[in-house]
């Protein structure tokens, strides 16, 4: 009878013990022979797939371009341009190439597109008078074969420098998914590089080393290449963050880790990796790492373990949801492993022995008289300012530090994330400048003192705005218009042998809105690039008849101050 129960039970813990290793070890196939590279050049990444980035995770791959701009891009297989959006910001000009086998592939941050899609974009920017544009071409439009040419890689919208962003998408969900299971041929030899391990105590009642709150593990590298840590003495809930980071041959960027597993003595306990998610989950970024820490000092952090408010899909294993029960008297090995796409391994172990310690530095007290309910809306007065926070502005249940400081208005502080807007308001009957009260915007405050125009609308006498921001705000005023010159022309000078016409526009408080530029009173195509405040027209975009010509370009901040700046210029078309 007990040879029974034990062979029972030996096949359960055996089933379990294989029921995790599949559930690890699960992944999609997907087709990885019917793609090509998008650059005729070997893959260096500057960024991979599910990177870590400022709120949100990285949704492709950056395919270094040499340090260059210009390079021809490729479409991956058959299909044909389903979106074109061209904006001054995000992606910049991108391009999305819908395929039958049920993906979607985007190229962003382009130089420009190829000559029959640039054809296509620039007739219907023309009809809008407007660079920024987003189109859909029907599936007749612009069809395209595997390896053709559609494009040209660059640096547009939010690059730091040139290099061709890279996506793929399930074409039905939209879920991104990490392009290397493509078959994308990325060599990859070296094992994540660990930095740095955090601990953390989970509940009032426990303790590490009789601290509460964060504390800082130290390590050593062992000879076999693994880390260990210092034993910790600890009582209670705990849990662990981790920073490092991943690197592909050939390349020095310091990129995102694909897995992570953290097993308690020697069992599978948590694992996450980044194979596919979401957009609509991408902001939960700030519920998975320690956004205090990120605020303050700029460090990343990745949580093994699952914090309220995380609906992240990327859990393949959570087990108590990655939060660890120390009893005293117990001994405790958490190894914590970072692996890449390729299945190098980096180990870290954390040896911990149970013990009661008493508490010498507890929790500080974060009571306020204000205190807010994550799933419910929530409103709050003070002084001239109402505040309104939307059901789930927060990720959860927080007292707040609100407060009126001379003209300073403080909203808590900027060590806690939001994963929506909120509604700002502010009373300015007590402004006695009615001839120019448009000009009043609402700014928040860098941890410098310097502003940041908020999206400020004026309705009688209320200032308001839908924000993500906590922390300061302040009421300014903007009555200085915009600036604006031309870089490469002077006024009635010939430019028949120019391509571009050059201009730089700036605005020194709220920052520019808009800007209309017209030859001979007709519209014209100008290109923003932010990052140099500059604008480009491309002189063969159009012809104009004779050789004496008019250029006139309007530019608009904020709140509505305008500067108009003209040029006459000779050119025969």
């Amino acid at each position: 009878m007990q040879k029974k129960l034990f062979m029972k039970y030996l096949f359960l813990v055996c089933s379990l013990f294989l029921f995790s290793i599949n559930l690890l070890t699960a992944q999609k196939e997907y087709p990885k022979n019917d793609f090509i590279a998008p650059l005729n050049i070997p893959l260096r990444l500057a960024g991979n797939f599910g990177e870590l980035r400022s709120n949100h995770y990285h949704a492709g791959i950056d395919i270094k371009t040499q340090q260059k701009e210009g390079l021809k891009v490729l479409s991956v297989a058959d299909g044909y341009v389903s979106r074109i959006k061209v904006s001054h910001y995000g992606y910049g000009k991108a391009l999305y190439i819908t395929h039958p086998n049920g993906y979607t592939t985007v190229y962003g941050h382009l130089k420009k597109f190829s000559k029959e899609i640039q054809e296509y974009v620039v007739k219907k920017q023309y009809e809008d008078e407007s660079y920024e544009i987003e189109l859909f071409p029907t599936i007749n439009d612009l069809q395209v074969k595997q390896g053709d040419v559609v494009a040209y890689s660059g640096n547009t919208g939010g690059s730091g420098g040139p290099h061709l962003h890279f996506e793929f998408r399930d074409t039905e969900t939209e879920h991104i998914i990490n392009p290397i299971l493509f078959g994308m041929d990325v060599k990859d030899s070296k094992a994540p590089v660990f930095q740095n391990i955090l601990g953390y105590t989970l509940d009032a009642t426990s303790q590490i080393n009789g601290q509460q709150g964060t504390y800082q593990l130290n390590f050593s590298r062992q000879n076999d290449g693994t880390y260990l840590t210092n034993k910790i003495n600890a009582s209670g809930i705990l849990g662990f963050a981790v920073k490092g980071y991943d690197s592909q041959d050939g390349s020095y960027n310091h990129n995102g880790i694909y897995e992570i597993e953290m097993q308690l003595n020697g069992t599978p306990y948590l694992n996450l990796d980044f194979e596919t998610f979401s957009f609509d989950e991408s902001k939960q970024i700030n519920t998975y790492i320690d956004y205090p820490r990120y605020i303050n000092k700029h460090q990343r952090f990745q949580k093994t373990f699952i914090d309220e408010g995380n609906q992240l899909s990327i859990y393949n294993l959570k087990t108590n949801q990655g939060k660890l029960a120390i009893e005293p008297g117990q001994d405790y090995t958490v190894t914590i492993l970072l692996k890449d796409i390729e299945g190098n391994t980096t180990k870290i172990y954390v040896p911990i022995h149970g013990e009661d310690k008493p508490i010498s530095k507890p929790y500080p007290d974060t009571k306020t008289n204000f205190y807010l309910i994550a799933n419910r809306d929530n409103y709050y007065e003070v002084d001239n300012a109402s505040i309104f926070f939307p059901a789930n502005t927060f990720y959860k249940n927080e007292y707040l530090d609100i407060k009126k400081e001379d003209e300073v208005l403080w909203v808590h502080n900027t060590e806690v994330p939001l994963q929506d807007y909120y509604n700002l308001t502010f009373d300015i009957s007590h402004i006695k400048d009615s001839l120019d009260i448009s000009q009043y915007f609402i700014a928040s405050l860098y941890t410098n003192g310097s502003p940041r125009y908020e999206n400020t609308r004026l309705k009688g006498n209320t200032l308001s705005t839908r924000t993500k921001n906590l922390g300061a705000f302040v009421i300014l005023k903007d009555n200085t218009p915009p600036t604006a010159q031309a870089v490469n022309f002077a006024d009635n000078q010939w430019i028949s042998n120019y391509n571009y016409l050059t201009f730089k526009i700036s605005d020194a408080l709220s920052g520019i809105k808009s800007y209309r530029a017209t030859i001979d009173g007709k519209w014209i195509l100008t290109e923003y690039e932010y990052k140099n405040n500059t604008l480009t027209f491309n002189c063969e975009d159009l012809t104009f008849e004779g050789s004496k010509h008019k250029l006139e370009l309007t530019v608009t901040d904020n709140v509505g101050n305008s500067t108009t700046f003209t040029r006459t210029f000779f050119r025969k078309y």
